[in-house]
């Protein structure tokens, strides 16, 4: 099959040709680059880029192939992807197909063979912005038109577009311990399957959930999970997380979570410039002292002082995370009378491509549970 060329076009007017990698059309979204040299299945299924073309900065992607196991979810959800050499076949025991094939298969418009070192380093300087990429026209000014006529991601609110419809349990494994309630905001498999390893019964809301319909649980803690868009957008939400903090209930929050977080406790939220966005990023637990490779999908943070505790309604606020390239904060803790009682992190502690040097969170959800429950 010849190949097909491809155009790509950022709102700034800058210009790419290459070819065709996945299908033929035509897609748009913000455009962002992710570091991780590994796990780009596990990157292709995370809800949490809904709207996004996602740029891998490693050049040779698609070594292992497509299998059936990884998925983040039951399907792609970037709205493309651009890769600099794609593997011209999969070399992995568990691959079912080639990543070009899924892509297709999926109908997920991607672009290949072009300079992803040079298309970075404009984006890291100039900021995230709107792209566009084409199999349907070379003629760039007719791209660009349609690329300046897409939404900004400030602004967005595209959690209903991938909360689940209808509540789930994942069941604990082996002994049960507590029951959890985790609100989908785009959630990630991973996530219940390592809660439900510690004993959790994880009963699985769709983001519109009310907080009666929470508690109908009788939960002995809530989780808020990561996902995409702007989360000053997400008011239903946040509401929410409020209501359960009132009712002091254990609470435990991951990435989009950590932000509506934030935004319960009275912080605002920002949108970086080119964002976090890999499995290489280097944080600190000021609880700790310990350095943690972690891994990062996000483009918005809290705005809550890094050296100074916050006393709210709900208790006592201080940044337990933060970022060490960038000072950005990545983690808060919320104390009553001293005691742990809510937090959460900026990163993805379930990370299944790795790192896991921040799994131990999850054991600190469950201790902050039981100590709630002997007090």
């Amino acid at each position: 099959m010849s190949p097909v060329p491809a155009l790509l076009v950022l709102e700034d007017g800058r210009v790419f040709r290459g070819q065709s990698f996945g299908a033929t059309g035509e897609t748009f979204g913000e455009l962002v680059f992710s570091t991780g040299m590994s796990g780009y299945q596990e990157t292709l299924t995370d809800p949490s880029y809904r709207g996004q073309v996602v740029l891998a900065t490693a050049p040779h992607i698609g070594n292992t192939g497509w299998n059936d196991e990884d998925g983040e979810s039951g399907r792609i959800w970037v709205a493309g992807y651009i890769v600099r050499d794609p593997s011209p076949r999969p070399s992995n025991w568990r691959s079912a197909r080639s990543l070009d094939e899924e892509m297709r298969a999926q109908g997920i418009v991607g672009i290949c063979d072009i300079d992803t070192r040079a298309l970075t380093r404009h984006i890291r300087d100039l900021g995230a912005m709107r792209v566009g990429i084409s199999t349907e026209t070379d003629n760039a000014d007719e791209l660009l038109a349609r690329v300046l006529a897409q939404p900004m991601m400030a602004g967005q609110d595209l959690v209903g577009d991938v909360t689940t419809q209808m509540p789930y349990t994942v069941e604990a494994q082996g002994e049960k311990k507590f029951t959890v309630v985790a609100v989908d905001l785009g959630i990630k498999s991973m996530t219940p399957a390592q809660l439900a390893a510690r004993g959790l019964d994880v009963h699985v809301v769709p983001a519109h959930a009310t907080f009666d319909e929470v508690m109908s649980y009788a939960p002995d803690g809530v989780f808020f999970s990561n996902g995409p868009g702007d989360p000053s957008t997400a008011d239903a939400p946040t509401a929410l997380l409020g209501e359960v903090l009132k009712a002091k209930v254990p609470f435990f929050g991951i990435c989009f979570g950590n932000q509506l977080f934030g935004r319960a406790l009275g912080f605002d939220t920002y949108k970086l410039k080119f964002g976090h966005r890999g499995i290489n990023q280097p944080v600190v637990d000021r609880t700790t002292g310990r350095i943690e490779v972690t891994a990062h999908n996000h483009g918005f943070a809290v705005d809550a002082p890094l050296d100074e505790a916050t006393d709210t309604e709900f208790g006592q606020v201080t940044v337990s995370h933060k970022c060490l390239n960038d000072d950005v904060v990545e983690g808060l803790e919320l104390r009553r009378d001293g005691e742990l009682v809510a937090f959460s992190v900026q990163f993805h502690p379930e990370a299944a491509a790795g790192p896991h040097d921040a799994n131990y969170l999850f054991d600190r959800f469950v201790s902050v549970i039981s100590a709630g429950k002997d007090a």
